[in-house]
C-alpha cells in the first residue's frame, strides 16, 4: 500500500513538473540595426544574421525584406500612411495596415487572424504586436541619432504570421522615423 502511495506521489510530482515547463512562455530575443543614413536594416538572432530590410532609396516607399530565407516586398503610401506586405515569390498581398501618428493602435489581418500594433510611448521607441490582448512581439529602439538599433522579444513559437509581423514591425519603425522627421522640419519652418 505504501509503495503504491509513493508511486502515485512521484507520478504527481512528475506531472506537475511537466505541466510547469510546458506552460512557461518561451521568449526569443533578436536585435536589429540600421545606420541613420543607410537604406538597410539587419536582424540578428545572437550573432547570426537572420533577416534584413533593404529600401530602394533612403526615403523610398518600397523595400525588400527577407527573414529565415523567406522574401517579402514592403511598400508604403506616404500621405495615407498605408503599409503593405507582399510575398515576393507570387506577389500576393499578405496584409495592410494604416498607421496614424496620433492613434497608438492599428490593426492588421493576416491569414484570417487580427493582430494589433500598439505604440507604447510618445517617442515611439517601444511598440508591440498583440493577438487577443496578449503580446506576441515587443520592440524597443535604443538609439536614434547615431545609429538606429534595438531589440525584439518574441513570446511565441515562430509561425508564418510571426515572420510577417516581425518584418512589418520594423518597417513601421521606419514610418515612425519619417513622421518624426517631418514634424521636426515643420517645427523648424514655423519657428524660423
Amino acid at each position: 500500500m505504501m509503495r503504491l502511495w509513493f508511486g502515485n506521489l512521484y507520478l504527481c510530482i512528475f506531472f506537475v513538473t511537466c505541466m510547469y515547463f510546458l506552460s512557461t512562455e518561451t521568449m526569443e530575443r533578436y536585435f536589429w540595426s540600421k545606420g541613420i543614413l543607410k537604406n538597410q536594416l539587419e536582424i540578428f538572432h545572437g550573432s547570426e544574421r537572420i533577416g534584413s530590410i533593404v529600401w530602394e532609396s533612403l526615403v523610398g516607399s518600397k523595400a525588400h525584406g527577407k527573414i529565415n530565407g523567406r522574401r517579402f516586398i514592403l511598400s508604403r503610401e506616404f500621405f495615407l500612411s498605408k503599409l503593405e506586405i507582399f510575398d515576393a515569390n507570387n506577389q500576393a498581398l499578405l496584409g495592410t495596415i494604416m498607421i496614424n501618428l496620433f492613434n497608438p493602435k492599428s490593426d492588421i489581418i493576416i491569414n484570417g487572424k487580427r493582430f494589433e500594433l500598439e505604440v507604447k510611448n510618445f517617442w515611439q521607441s517601444r511598440w508591440s504586436w498583440k493577438f487577443n490582448g496578449d503580446e506576441l512581439i515587443t520592440y524597443q529602439s535604443h538609439e536614434f541619432l547615431t545609429k538606429d538599433k534595438g531589440s525584439i522579444e518574441v513570446f511565441t513559437a515562430s509561425t508564418e504570421e510571426i515572420e510577417i509581423l516581425l518584418l512589418l514591425g520594423l518597417f513601421v519603425r521606419n514610418q515612425f522615423i519619417l513622421f518624426m522627421l517631418m514634424i521636426l522640419i515643420l517645427l523648424m519652418i514655423v519657428i524660423f
